[in-house]
């Protein structure tokens, strides 16, 4: 028996109230007949068996069924290639939960034609990979035949068990199919890296989401007909499915189920929000992505930063996350905020936001609200400045009015042949030469000397940063030194 014929469990990396999300690349058609448990697994597929969950029963039997990651599936790709037979190079799948890392694996296990062999890197051991090597090696030495070995959750491997890969997979013993939901970068191994084809997944779009829930209803591996969803209902599930089909079909189910449960006669049931809402104990939030609230929302969360506000400024975060707000929209607009309403008052914002920014790509969701979180409370305490925005919106608008003139030939380049001769460089006198480190000089081109766009606040770092930029400005202008406004 194939540990394909077993349920795949379900990924517990999300804690969105519902069991799991729900996998991922699945079809844009339709799906089961709910009330005939009993006939699901002989219409579904030879290996999800009558009460296998919903989405391991419509889990995509080949590549034509695959909904999303077009750009990793087009003809001559290399994974196509390898689920067709052609193709011996490694691969990793690297994406979030539910976009369809297991569902292609599965696919190249049916496809390909060569020995499959399937380990979990959250029980397996460097014994049991030395054991499939070594199989592999023998059949290839007795038959010629080749070992696909996909590795779920490779990212579990220690390092040494990864690099116990490494022979495997150098002399082509194995074609490594290994799925992470981590950033392979810091998670693989460099060396099986290098010798592996990263494949990135991306989350499937919400059109994705709905082709896979209208193939649940629909198909006769899903509910076939037997269960309607309203529009608001479907726009729920949509949402907290975040881009996971698992998810989405996890959520469906326990709607379904719920709905069919207590339906008395032969007639359609009818999945609303409020029934949604109380199967999956999740309250729908009043949130369209592409409409009035994603802006009013966005506007809000934003204001509250720069206003000081951290407890509206949670709120309104929590509610774009709980919404399925794409959050690398969120951490984008906390970097932006952080230059433009921070700024130098607190020169670390911006390295916060960064961070949180990061965060969000190793470890993402539900992990890395906490990250966002912790930015959003920092930028709402900073001290505010927006000296940075008005001095680069004050210094293109010189540009774009003109006033550009030819860089003083003392600061040109003087370090191809010929410079010499062409006056570049002459006069240069570096800062270093001085004690105080800083030497009277002409910087900008004629015609902005003592040009002031910069001009610091009274808040935070900027209180210290405007004596020191007075300083300055008097050292390399030959001016006496401005006296503080304070003074």
């Amino acid at each position: 028996m194939s540990l394909f014929d077993a349920v795949d469990p379900v990924d517990a990396a999300h804690s969105a109230g519902a069991t799991s999300s729900a996998n991922a690349t699945h079809s844009a058609g339709p799906a089961h007949a709910a009330g005939a448990a009993s006939s699901a697994g002989a219409v579904g597929r030879a290996d999800a068996g009558p009460v296998s969950p919903l989405a391991a029963r419509l889990r995509p039997m080949n590549l034509d069924e695959v909904v999303g990651q077009r750009h990793l599936l087009g003809p001559g790709s290399p994974l196509r290639r390898l689920v067709e037979g052609g193709g011996t190079t490694s691969v990793i799948l690297w994406g979030p939960p539910g976009t369809g890392k297991t569902t292609l694996a599965h696919i190249v296990s049916r496809s390909t034609g060569q020995r499959f062999r399937e380990l979990s890197a959250v029980t397996a051991g460097v014994k049991d990979v030395r054991a499939v090597i070594e199989g592999a090696r023998t059949t290839r030495s007795m038959s010629g035949a080749r070992t696909v070995l996909f590795i779920d959750e490779v990212h579990r491997f220690t390092r040494t068990q990864q690099d116990a890969l490494l022979p495997a997979v150098e002399h082509g013993w194995v074609t490594l199919v290994a799925a992470t939901t981590e950033n392979p970068f810091f998670s693989v191994v460099s060396p099986l890296l290098s010798r592996s084809l990263l494949l990135t997944l991306e989350p499937l779009t919400d059109d994705d989401i709905r082709g896979v829930l209208d193939r649940a209803l629909t198909d006769p591996r899903g509910y076939g007909g037997r269960v309607e969803l309203t529009a608001g209902a479907r726009d729920h599930v949509v949402r907290l499915a975040g881009g996971d089909a698992r998810r989405a079909l996890t959520v469906l189910e326990a709607g379904a189920e719920a709905v069919l449960a207590g339906l008395d006669t032969g007639a359609a049931a009818v999945l609303d929000v409020d029934l949604l809402e109380r199967a999956v104990n999740r309250a729908a939030v009043r949130y369209d992505r592409s409409g009035d609230q994603h802006y009013d929302v966005t506007s809000a969360f934003i204001k509250s930063m720069r206003g000081g506000d951290a407890d509206a400024a949670l709120h309104y975060l929590a509610r774009m996350l709980e919404a399925g707000e794409d959050p690398r929209f969120v951490a984008r607009r906390m970097v932006i905020l952080a230059s433009e309403d921070v700024g130098m008052a607190d020169p670390g914002a911006l390295s916060v936001a960064v961070a949180a920014a990061q965060a969000l790509d190793l470890v993402g969701l539900p992990e890395a609200r906490l990250a966002l979180a912790q930015a959003a409370i920092h930028l709402a305490l900073a001290p505010k400045s927006n000296a940075v925005i008005r001095a680069i919106d004050a210094a293109t608008a010189d540009v774009r009015a003109g006033r550009a003139g030819p860089v003083p030939p003392h600061l040109r380049d003087a370090h191809y042949p010929g410079a010499a001769r062409a006056g570049s460089g002459a006069g240069y006198r570096y800062p270093h030469d001085d004690p105080a480190g800083v030497l009277r000089q002409q910087y900008p081109p004629d015609g902005l000397t003592g040009a002031d766009y910069y001009q610091p606040g009274d808040h935070g770092f900027e209180r210290r940063a405007a004596q020191r930029l007075r300083d300055l400005r008097a050292a390399v202008r030959g001016e006496p030194p401005a006296a503080s406004p304070n003074s």
